[in-house]
């Protein structure tokens, strides 16, 4: 499976958010997402089975309980997939600097005013 087909469910997106934080049991991811969307456990076992599968988690057994984790190799290949399009939402870093040159030119102008007019007495307080 592809991994935007994979990414592509909210369910599977949440679980993910969810393993962002630290590693996280079954039952414990089960509970957050029956509560969220409303689906039964067999549903949410569904998807962590395919999330695993699909290689985008590690599961750890400990006893009876099993330890989900994220595995970052897939996701490192939806970001080098996306790199060609991240100029896009990504300003090029010379308009930034473009831009707090800007701010910092105005930031000056105000405080020559503020002190042009301290100077000759002009506050209109």
């Amino acid at each position: 499976m592809h991994a935007f087909d994979v990414l592509g469910d909210p369910v599977r997106r949440r679980i993910l958010e969810l393993l962002a934080n630290g590693e996280m049991t079954s039952g414990g991811i089960c509970e957050v997402i029956q509560t969220e969307f409303g689906i039964s456990q067999p549903a949410v076992s569904q998807h962590l089975r395919l999330l695993r599968d699909a290689g985008f988690t590690t599961v750890r057994p400990e006893g009876t309980r099993r330890h989900y984790a994220v595995d970052p190799r897939p996701l490192q290949e939806v970001d080098r997939w996306l790199e060609g399009f991240r100029r896009f939402w990504t300003p090029p870093l010379a308009a930034l600097a473009t831009e707090l040159a800007r701010g910092k030119r105005e930031r000056r102008r105000q405080a020559e005013g503020d002190h042009q007019q301290s100077e000759t007495g002009d506050n209109h307080e």
